[in-house]
């Protein structure tokens, strides 16, 4: 799309496509660079992802590739470099705004996309088509597959370190458990309550035990 700085073809020739704009500034043209970045590295170990050698059923795979979408927190977090950086810090005052905006919605956010990954567990959403127009409309301009996983990534990152964060990455269960207990954490010592995913959802994600 015009004015999207995107990736492309990931899994057989990986490219970036930059939209070039005057009025961008080097600080947040390098930071769109760094984003991108990001999600070329994320991609390149998508074969090490810890539930692709287990036993799963086709809804829980299908439930975890569309978790591959937290990689856009991920990103968010690495191009701004640290959680002490604010992820809009480069980019105009109204992106920052609508950033800001988009947070204090957290708490709903992660809900809805808990009951998404609910109703793909469950098929509730049968068919890919019906998965992938559900779970499309968490993107937006910067939606709830940035917001919340940028969320819930800072959180893990100053509890556990950044090498327990990227450990994460190569399994969204461990990212979402790490997650609420960390957020449990911060909970019991802060006025702000953030919310935490459901032990039904976890349950759900668990591998298919073989048959004795």
């Amino acid at each position: 799309p015009l004015k999207n700085s995107f990736v492309f073809e990931l899994d057989t020739d990986p490219a970036i496509f930059l939209y070039l704009n005057p009025e961008v500034s080097s600080a947040e043209f390098e930071n769109t660079v760094a984003h991108e970045c990001h999600h070329v590295g994320f991609r390149s170990v998508s074969a090490d992802l810890a539930w692709k050698s287990e036993a799963i059923t086709p809804p829980q795979r299908s439930a975890l590739e569309w978790m591959g979408a937290f990689g856009e927190g991920f990103a968010m977090l690495a191009a701004a470099g640290s959680p002490d950086v604010h992820p809009q810090a480069t980019h105009k005052t109204e992106d920052r705004e609508r950033w800001d905006r988009d947070m204090a919605n957290f708490n709903a956010d992660l809900k809805s996309l808990e009951a998404f990954f609910m109703d793909v567990v469950n098929g509730k959403l049968k068919t890919e088509e019906e998965i992938d127009a559900r779970g499309f409309t968490f993107f937006g301009v910067q939606g709830p597959w940035y917001t919340v996983s940028y969320r819930m990534a800072v959180v893990i990152e100053k509890a556990e370190g950044r090498d327990v964060l990227i450990g994460c990455m190569l399994d969204p269960r461990q990212f979402l458990s790490h997650y609420n207990r960390d957020a449990a954490l911060l909970n019991a010592k802060s006025d702000e309550k953030l919310a935490l995913w459901s032990p039904d959802l976890l349950k759900a994600l668990e591998p298919v035990q073989a048959p004795k």
